[in-house]
């Protein structure tokens, strides 16, 4: 789990696709944090991506580093305590700027039944399941 949110974090940004109905929506991100042995990401109650999420959880994440990729597949579980968000938000002081953990706004949401493939050019596809 280590190397996947390193992945993650070195890439700077990554992509997050959800579905709306029928349509596929994508958007970069660029939180990646593990809290309690699972990984994490952040977003605001207020998008659409977190109604999204509510509605179908079931996503895909797609970063890009160098020569390698990563495609992440699996379900996001809002985590709603307190301690998880405060967490986020002190791995990440930017975002402090912008949400605060008992503003009703910060969401958390960690993996779960996840498939990460690393990709490269150079190598074989490695797979690791969380």
């Amino acid at each position: 789990m280590e190397r996947i949110a390193k992945f993650l974090q070195e890439a700077g940004n990554y992509y997050l696709a959800t579905v709306e109905g029928d349509q596929p929506r994508v958007r970069p991100f660029g939180t990646a944090h593990i809290f309690e042995g699972k990984l994490y990401i952040q977003t605001g109650k207020a998008k659409n991506v977190s109604r999204q999420i509510h509605a179908n959880p079931k996503v895909e994440v797609c970063a890009l580093k160098d020569d390698e990729w990563l495609r992440i597949a699996g379900e996001l579980v809002e985590d709603d305590r307190r301690e998880a968000r405060q967490s986020m938000l002190d791995a990440y002081p930017s975002l402090q700027s912008m949400y605060s953990a008992d503003d009703g706004n910060a969401e958390v949401f960690y993996f779960q039944n996840a498939t990460a493939t690393f990709f490269s050019s150079t190598h074989e596809p490695e797979v690791v399941k969380f």
